[in-house]
C-alpha cells in the first residue's frame, strides 16, 4: 500500500434525527479520502470518493437504523484506486443510529392555559428518510412505543420544577390558575442506557396572572420609584426657593423710600 500516506485521526460521528455525519482530520494535501462503511450483516458501501474534504455525509447508507457500522477511512492518492493494494485507512469506533442518534428538538404548535389546567400540542422532529409516498418519517416512526416526551414545567419568576410524561402529541397538567407559567418538551428513549434525553424545545411562557412586576422585574420599580423621589424633592425644594424669594420681595417693596 501507500504506508507514507497519513491516516484519518479523530473520527467522530455526529447524529440528530438519523442525520449522520462523519468528521474526522486533518486536511488532506497530496492524497484523498474514501470512506467505506461496514455493516454487521450488510455489504460494505462507499461514500465520499476521492474527496478532499474531512466530513462525510453518510445517512442514505444508515438505512438500517438498527445495524451496529464501523467506518474506514482510506488514503488514497489519485492513482490509488487503480491497483490492487490496499491503501492505508483508519477505523472509526462503532456506531448503532437507533441507541446513538440524538433525538432532535421537538416543535411546540400550540398552548393554553385556561383555568388550573396547562395544555401544550406538540409535534414530532422529522427524520431524512421517506416513505415510499415521498413524506419524511419522523422519529415516532422510528422508536414508535420506545419514545416518550417529557414536559418540564415551573411557575414564572421561580425555581420550582416539576415534569410530566406522554407518549401522545400533548400534555395537560394541572396548575395554579392565578399564575403564569414556563415549560418546555424534551424527547425521551427510557431503554437507552446513555443519551436518553434529546434536545430541548424552545422555552416558552403563558401571560395568565402575570402582574407588572413579574412583567419588568423589581429593579424597574427601583428606579421609577428613585427618579420619583428625586422629581418630588425638586419639587419641594424649588417651591421653598420661589417662596422666600416672594416674601424677600414684599419685605422690600414695604420699606419706606430713602429720603422722603
Amino acid at each position: 500500500g501507500n504506508p507514507e500516506l497519513p491516516t484519518a485521526v479523530n473520527i467522530t460521528w455526529s447524529s440528530i434525527n438519523f442525520k449522520t455525519i462523519l468528521h474526522w482530520q486533518p486536511k488532506p494535501s497530496g492524497y484523498f479520502y474514501t470512506v467505506e462503511i461496514h455493516g454487521q450483516t450488510s455489504d460494505t458501501k462507499k461514500k465520499c470518493i476521492m474527496t478532499a474534504e474531512t466530513e462525510c455525509d453518510v445517512t442514505d447508507v444508515l438505512r438500517n437504523v438498527k445495524e451496529t457500522y464501523t467506518a474506514h477511512i482510506l488514503s488514497v492518492t489519485s492513482s490509488g484506486m487503480d491497483n490492487f493494494e490496499e491503501p492505508p485507512f483508519a477505523v472509526s469506533e462503532k456506531f448503532t443510529p437507533y441507541s446513538q442518534t440524538v433525538l432532535g428538538k421537538p416543535e411546540i404548535r400550540n398552548y393554553t392555559q385556561k383555568g388550573s389546567k396547562l395544555n401544550v400540542v406538540f409535534q414530532d422532529p422529522l427524520t431524512p428518510y421517506t416513505f415510499p409516498n415521498g413524506s419524511f418519517q419522523t422519529i415516532r416512526d422510528i422508536f414508535q412505543h420506545d419514545l416518550e416526551y417529557k414536559l418540564y414545567y415551573w411557575k414564572d419568576q421561580s425555581s420550582g420544577k416539576k415534569d410530566a410524561t406522554t407518549k401522545s402529541h400533548k400534555f395537560e397538567v394541572s396548575i395554579d390558575s392565578t399564575k403564569s407559567y414556563c415549560f418546555y418538551i424534551q424527547g425521551v428513549i427510557p431503554s437507552r442506557r446513555e443519551n436518553r434525553g434529546g434536545q430541548e424545545s424552545m422555552v416558552l411562557c403563558t401571560s395568565v396572572g402575570r402582574s407588572i412586576l413579574d412583567e419588568y422585574g423589581a429593579e424597574v420599580f427601583i428606579i421609577i420609584a428613585v427618579i420619583a423621589i428625586a422629581v418630588i424633592t425638586f419639587a419641594v425644594v424649588l417651591s421653598v426657593i420661589l417662596c422666600k424669594r416672594k416674601k424677600a420681595k414684599a419685605a422690600r417693596e414695604k420699606e419706606p423710600l430713602n429720603g422722603v
